[in-house]
This record gives structure tokens, C-alpha cells and sequence, in this order.
């Protein structure tokens, strides 16, 4: 018997080490291809802001750095005052965004529905869109002073029309070949807005408030710059008056990590809504080859 013949005996209890197939291994890279590059651009953003203040390309003292923003947090975390200000801001992103998406959502559905009350609001939607929120602060201050009220208020007035004008275009993009199958066989109107027009408006009114979030966070932070004493944005308004650029730096991080939570947990809300959107591009072009015939 010759020796390539000879093969050796298994080991026992020696087991055979899993394969991943090559589509499994490519399939969740391209899965998870938009986690990975997002934290690889933010590690990156990370080592070039170290290494350039290591460097001595910049100055610690205007931008501060990775390092000095940790050490920051690291002595902030056993400070009441901190905790404070993070519990006051989260207060106001989240009372004046719950207000804004119920009034949003209630006037985007009947204006979409009623084109009347549509005709109504929509003067007012074009002169708020073209009026600067900023204006607004003022009388904001004037009206609930610089208390919890005036805060709130803010962020729902900048968060409440997107949130409205995302529901509307919801209700219009329903089919109407939908709408007309379902009142042929007799539906009346609540049940037709019901099970027709407010399934298609869902992934909108979830657009809408992902976009109101991220201006909901800019008027918490404007409104606590102008006038506040206690918040992220106060907070970010004192150190940086005291020259405390990693206390500054260190609020504006949060403010950023706080929107990339929020946003990325509507996002995944979106997406699993995402196919209740009226597939407009698919529609018009069966409209269009049935008018061709």
C-alpha cells in the first residue's frame, strides 16, 4: 500500500470548523455597510481632531480636543449641576416634540383630507417657512418669560409645521385608484381615511417627525442661548464665555450624540413603515403605458 493512499484517522471529538459561505459573508458586510462606515468616519474625525491639536496645527484653546473632552466628561459625570442641565434640555426636546407631533399630525390629517381647511392653512404654513423661527424668541421671552414654558413652546412652534406638512403630503399621496375601488363598494368616508388614506400617510408622518427632530434640537439650543439658566445649551453659553472650550466642546458633542440616537431610532421606525408608501413612481407608469394602449 503505498503512503498516499493513506489518509489519517479523524481525531475524535475533533470538530469540523464551520464554513460561512461567501453570499452570507457578503450579504451581511453590505448589511451592516452603513454602521460600519458611519463609526469608521467618526473614529476617523476623531484621530485627525487629536492629532491635530497634538500637533500643533490648531490650538486647544478655540476647538479643545478628543482627550480634553473625555477628561471634561469624566469630571462632569460626578457633578448634580451637569445632570441637571442634561435632565432640563431632554425635557424640552422631548415635551415640545410630543406637542408639536399630536397638534402636527391632527391638522396635517384634516388638512390633507378636507381641501378647504387646506386652502386655509396653507397661507400660513408659506409665511411661516418664510418668516426666520428666530424672530419668534422675543416674544416667546416676553409671553412665558425664560422659564420651562418659554423653552417648549420654541421647539414646538420650529418642529410643529414640518410634522404637518410631512402629514398632509401623506394623505395626498394615497392612491386615488384606492380611494375610488373602496367608495364603489359603498365605504364611508371615516372608513375609507381609516383603512385606505391613513396607512399611506404613516411613513410620511414618520419622515416628518425624523426632520422636526433635528429642528427640534436646534430650537432647544437656540432658546437656551438666549435665554436660559440651566440646559446643554446654557451650559455650552457659560463655559464657553469662561474660556472652558472642553466644557463647551463636550455639551455640543452630547447635543450631536443625542440627535444621532433620535434619529436613528426614527429611521428604523421608517423603515419598517416604509412599505406602506404608495409606490408613486410605479403607479404613473402603469398610468402612462394604460394611455400609450
Amino acid at each position: 500500500m503505498s503512503r498516499a493512499s493513506v489518509r489519517p484517522a479523524p481525531v475524535a471529538g475533533a470538530a469540523a470548523r464551520p464554513r460561512v459561505p461567501a453570499d452570507l459573508r457578503l450579504t451581511l458586510a453590505r448589511g451592516h455597510e452603513r454602521l460600519v462606515l458611519g463609526v469608521a468616519g467618526c473614529v476617523l474625525l476623531v484621530a485627525v481632531w487629536e492629532a491635530s491639536v497634538r500637533l500643533g496645527f490648531v490650538r486647544a484653546l478655540f476647538v479643545s480636543s478628543p482627550s480634553g473632552v473625555a477628561r471634561s466628561a469624566a469630571a462632569a459625570v460626578g457633578q448634580g449641576a451637569f445632570w441637571a442641565d442634561v435632565s432640563v434640555t431632554l425635557v424640552e426636546f422631548s415635551l415640545g416634540c410630543l406637542l408639536a407631533a399630536v397638534a402636527g399630525i391632527a391638522l396635517g390629517l384634516v388638512a390633507g383630507w378636507y381641501p378647504r381647511v387646506n386652502h386655509l392653512a396653507s397661507p400660513w404654513i408659506a409665511a411661516w417657512y418664510a418668516t426666520p423661527q428666530v424672530a419668534f424668541v422675543p416674544l416667546a421671552i416676553l409671553w412665558f418669560g425664560i422659564g420651562l414654558g418659554y423653552k417648549v413652546f420654541y421647539v414646538f412652534l420650529v418642529s410643529f409645521f414640518t410634522v404637518a406638512v410631512s402629514t398632509i403630503a401623506g394623505v395626498e399621496a394615497a392612491e386615488a385608484t384606492h380611494v375610488d375601488v373602496a367608495r364603489s363598494f359603498g365605504a364611508r368616508q371615516l372608513i375609507v381615511f381609516r383603512t385606505v388614506v391613513l396607512p399611506s400617510a404613516v411613513p410620511h408622518i414618520v419622515t416628518g417627525l425624523r426632520l422636526a427632530a433635528g429642528r427640534a434640537w436646534v430650537g432647544v439650543v437656540i432658546a437656551e442661548l438666549v435665554g436660559a439658566n440651566q440646559g446643554l445649551g446654557f451650559m455650552v453659553n457659560l463655559a464657553g464665555s469662561l474660556l472652558d472650550t472642553d466644557r463647551a466642546m463636550l455639551g455640543i458633542v452630547l447635543l450631536g450624540l443625542f440627535g444621532v440616537a433620535w434619529n436613528e431610532g426614527l429611521r428604523r421606525i421608517e423603515r419598517r413603515f416604509d412599505s406602506w408608501r404608495p409606490r408613486v413612481a410605479q403607479s404613473s407608469r402603469a398610468d402612462n403605458s394604460g394611455g400609450n394602449a
